[in-house]
């Protein structure tokens, strides 16, 4: 690591503390070295910036600082676990808006991105929305169809340089508090700022969300209530992304969804079990659900997202993992969901199943018999996370995301109907996905499945039978030469093989 990237950190130190950001740390219950250091930071706080709250304090001092620690702030809203529920509040309403770059520079993008593909775009408007990584334009396309209007997104020039800096100060600041402070590597800081670079680059590469987006499109083309944009492919390049525009009413203005005649309630439903949906189902959704992403058709309610920058992917077993710990806290079955925290490994065998369940016990039972506005989805995975924490389960960085994303969702889906049943609304998107998987349709597939990777094994298998008979007639050409241990070996060896093979075959069958 360079010393640049320390002298940039110290930067930032001094930026946060002279805008009044180390205010976040009051109430928070630091003590010793690290509360008399940041009591010695504050000296040098502006005396202006003590009559704005805490809030406004720390957004302003990300700002000054830069795209990198914007999406840093973002990402740390996601990560109570690190910073407290407090200022875990306070970052998730800090806005990802920056100043716009100069409109002269987009043609100069426009035609080293597309070539002569950039002269099919016309009317490029002004910036309607900037960000720390890109800014949106609207244009006109001529297609087969005729005129349509289309949403480009270029990305702000020298925007990678920025981040490669930055980023090395944060990985820096990360090493420095593994090193120095040994309870904080359960929370593996290096692993945040590795996961905030990965996404970062990702969306320095707008080919890259066009291919989320078209991916997501086809998972979610029949689904009800719910629609994305379409990209338009030859006008797609590394810095420049064109889609189909998205009309819609801001999900925020609930006056003009009002006055349009839809009905909220629904509205608030179809985005929650989309969601789900693309959690559970697919394993792939939209990380950054907030509302300025979302918007409603004003013809028919249907929910519209847009910014697709940011996604979200878990394997087979979270999405496993993710529905039957929701069914199980609608069944109140919290002895199936301890049992899967260890079955998946997430728990160490060390602990105790059934006290895990007594204490995944003491989340749900208060559910029971609340009214429907009393009971909130994304704190009962908050408390599960704080939970899994007393028994040494390590912070998964993936469901921390999905985690997040369900705090958004459920906070707009709120806002929408107060009176929203979350359990309700989720059981049958949950209920679909256990038949599927655990009734005959599931069993079906993993009997398929498991006969193709059975069909896979038989395909090596004369490969191994003729290296093990290489051995045999090697061990058969020096025998009187071979130690009896080495004999043995090879005897355990054969029936070691034989029993593997039988095992794979009734597998199978059964």
């Amino acid at each position: 690591m360079g010393l640049s990237a320390y002298f940039r950190l110290l930067r930032a130190g001094y930026v946060l503390a002279r805008e009044g950001a180390l205010s976040i740390t009051e109430g928070q219950g630091i003590k010793g070295p690290a509360a008399r250091a940041i009591k010695l930071a504050r000296l040098i706080e502006r005396r202006s910036v003590r009559k704005t709250g805490r809030v406004e304090r720390l957004s302003k001092a990300l700002q000054k600082l830069g795209p990198t620690y914007v999406k840093l702030g973002q990402m740390l809203a996601t990560r109570p676990d690190i910073v407290g529920a407090h200022v875990s509040t306070d970052l998730q309403g800090l806005q990802d808006q920056m100043p716009p770059f100069d409109q002269k520079l987009v043609p100069e993008i426009l035609k080293r991105s597309l070539g002569n593909g950039a002269d099919k775009l016309l009317d490029v408007s002004e910036p309607i929305a900037a960000a720390s990584i890109a800014q949106v334009h609207q244009a006109y396309i001529e297609g087969p169809t005729g005129r349509q209007k289309v949403a480009i997104k270029l990305l702000r020039p020298d925007i990678e340089e920025r981040f490669y800096k930055d980023l090395a100060s944060m990985r820096a600041a990360a090493g420095l508090v593994e090193r120095m402070v040994p309870k904080a590597r359960r929370l593996r800081p290096l692993d945040v700022i590795k996961t905030l670079e990965r996404s970062a680059f990702l969306e320095m590469d707008l080919r890259l969300e066009a291919a989320a987006i078209s991916e997501m499109r086809e998972n979610t083309e029949q689904d009800p209530g719910f629609e994305i944009p379409t990209v338009v492919w030859p006008q797609t390049a590394r810095e420049v992304m064109t889609t189909s525009w998205m009309d819609g009413i801001p999900i925020r203005d609930h006056a003009k969804i009002d006055a349009a005649g839809l009905d909220r309630k629904k509205i608030a439903k179809d985005l929650l079990q989309s969601f789900l949906r693309h959690a559970i189902r697919d394993g792939f959704f939209h990380a950054d659900m907030h509302p300025g992403n979302l918007f409603v058709a004003p013809n028919d309610g249907t929910v519209r997202a847009v910014d697709f920058g940011i996604m979200g992917r878990i394997g087979p077993e979270e999405q496993k993992f993710l529905a039957e710990i929701l069914y199980g806290f609608i069944t109140r079955n919290y002895r199936r969901i301890a049992q899967l925290h260890f079955d998946i490994g997430y728990v160490p065998k060390t602990q105790s199943v059934d006290d895990f369940a007594q204490a995944l016990r003491a989340i749900g039972e208060p559910l029971v018999g609340r009214a429907a506005n009393e009971i909130s989805m994304a704190k009962v995975l908050t408390q599960l996370m704080d939970v899994t924490e007393l028994f040494d389960m390590e912070t998964r960085t993936e469901l921390v995301m999905l985690q997040k994303n369900m705090v958004l969702v459920e906070g707009v889906a709120r806002s929408l109907d107060p009176e929203l049943n979350m359990w309700t609304t989720a059981e049958p998107i949950v209920s679909e996905w256990v038949k599927r998987k655990v009734g005959p349709e599931g069993i079906i597939k993993d009997a398929i499945a498991t006969g193709n990777e059975f069909l896979l094994a038989a395909k090596k298998l004369p490969d191994l039978l003729e290296r093990y008979e290489r051995m045999l007639e090697l061990s058969e050409k020096h025998r009187d030469q071979t130690p009896f241990f080495m004999k043995r070996w090879f005897a355990i060896l054969s029936v070691t093989l034989m029993l593997l093979l039988g095992a794979a075959a009734l597998n199978s069958l059964f």
